[in-house]
C-alpha cells in the first residue's frame, strides 16, 4: 500500500508498505478519506518540526478484513461496513485511562511503519486498528465520517461546558471547529447560540450556518451580551470570554494556545459568581459513540457538507497541502486511490 511520509518543511515522499494484517481483536480499513489538520498543516509549513512522520488522524473508509476473535461477533464491525475510527493508542493503564480521561493518555501516541517511523494512520491506503475503535457509520458519506474525530472532540468540549438545554452560547472563532460547536450545540438544544470572528467571510458563513448572532470580539459583549458557556476555539479570545460569562457561567477552552498564554479569573469572581475555566483536550470513547451516532443519523449532515473544502487523490497530497497552508479553509480531504 501507499503511505504519505512527511520527510521535512514541504517536502511528502509517497512510500510504499507492506499491507497492515488483522489481529485477533482488530480489523483492516481501506482508508477513503483523511481531513487535513491543523496538526499536518504545521507540519508541512514547518511551524512543528518532526521528520519523518506518516501523519493523518482524521479519516474514514471501509473495513475490509477482521480478527478471529472479532469476526461475527455481534456489535462489531465486519467486512464492508463504512466506518469512522479513533487512531488514538490509548493505553488504559496509566493514572489518567484508569480515572476515565484517556484523552490524557501518557503513553505516546502513534504506531510506526516498517522502518520504524512514527504513524498515526491515516494518511495511507490501509490501516489495522482495534475494532473497539471503530463505529460504522451506515451510508453517509466518507467526508462527513472523516470528521468523526473533531466531531468527538467538540462532543468532548461540550461536555467539559455542562451545556444545558436552552444555554445561552458564545463561540470565539468562526473556523472549522467554531461550526462544528454550532451545530452540537443546536443540537442540545441550547440558544441563542453566537459566533464571534475576525474575518466578516466567517461571520457572514456561520449566520447561513445557524447562528443567532455573529459579531467581531470588539462587539461581541454589546451584540451577544452575557452568556452561559463560551468555547474558545480560536488562539485568542480568552479575556473576552471570561468577560463574556454571566454568573455561574462557563469558558471552555477548546483551542490550543501559546504557552505563555495566561487564562485567569478573579479568585472572587469565581467564588461570588461560579465562573469556571475549564479545560477541553482530545475526545474519549464516550464521545466518539455520541459523534459517529450524530454522522450515522444525517442529523447534521448539512453542516458537515458546508465545511467540505476540498478534495484531493492521494497522488497530489502535496498540491491539498498547498491549499491549506496558503488560504483559509475549513477541511480539505486526501483520498487514497484504489491500486
Amino acid at each position: 500500500m501507499k503511505v504519505a511520509v512527511f520527510t521535512g518543511v514541504g517536502s511528502v515522499e509517497i512510500r510504499e508498505e507492506p499491507d497492515p494484517v488483522a489481529g485477533p481483536q482488530q480489523v483492516v480499513i481501506e482508508v477513503a478519506a483523511c481531513g487535513i489538520c491543523t496538526f499536518e498543516r504545521r507540519l508541512f509549513a514547518g511551524d512543528k518540526q518532526w521528520y519523518p512522520v506518516n501523519p493523518g488522524h482524521e479519516a474514514s473508509g471501509t473495513v475490509v478484513a477482521v480478527g478471529e476473535a472479532v469476526d461475527g461477533l455481534p456489535g462489531s464491525p465486519q467486512v464492508g461496513d463504512r466506518v469512522t475510527f479513533d487512531l488514538l493508542t490509548r493505553c488504559g493503564t496509566c493514572n489518567q485511562c484508569r480515572r476515565g480521561k484517556s484523552s490524557l493518555c501518557r503513553m505516546r501516541q502513534g504506531r510506526v511503519l516498517s522502518d520504524g517511523t512514527v504513524s498515526f494512520g491515516g494518511f495511507a491506503g490501509k490501516v489495522a486498528i482495534d475494532a473497539k475503535s471503530v463505529y460504522p457509520i451506515g451510508d453517509a458519506p466518507f467526508t462527513h465520517a472523516a470528521m468523526g474525530e473533531p466531531i468527538a472532540c467538540c462532543v468532548h468540549s461540550i461536555r467539559q461546558g455542562g451545556l444545558l438545554p436552552r444555554d445561552r452560547v458564545a463561540i470565539i472563532g468562526g473556523g472549522l471547529m467554531g461550526r462544528l460547536h454550532l451545530a452540537l450545540a443546536r443540537l442540545e438544544g441550547a440558544g441563542p447560540i453566537g459566533v464571534i470572528d475576525v474575518s466578516e467571510q466567517r461571520l457572514a458563513e456561520a449566520t447561513a450556518a445557524g447562528a443567532d448572532w455573529v459579531a467581531t470580539p470588539e462587539t461581541a459583549l454589546e451584540v451577544g451580551g452575557k452568556q452561559d458557556v463560551v468555547f474558545v476555539t480560536a488562539m485568542a479570545g480568552v479575556d473576552l470570554a471570561v468577560e463574556m460569562a454571566d454568573l455561574g457561567g462557563t469558558v471552555v477552552l477548546y483551542s490550543a494556545f501559546d504557552k505563555d498564554l495566561p487564562a485567569t479569573v478573579g479568585a472572587d469572581k469565581s467564588h461570588r459568581e461560579e465562573v469556571a475555566i475549564v479545560g477541553a483536550f482530545s475526545q474519549e470513547p464516550a464521545d466518539w459513540r455520541t459523534g459517529s451516532a450524530h454522522i450515522r443519523s444525517g442529523v447534521i449532515a448539512d453542516a458537515l457538507d458546508a465545511l467540505v473544502t476540498a478534495e484531493y487523490p492521494f497522488s497530489q497530497v502535496e498540491d491539498a497541502l498547498k491549499l491549506v497552508t496558503s488560504e483559509p479553509t475549513y477541511r480539505v480531504f486526501v483520498e487514497p486511490e484504489s491500486e
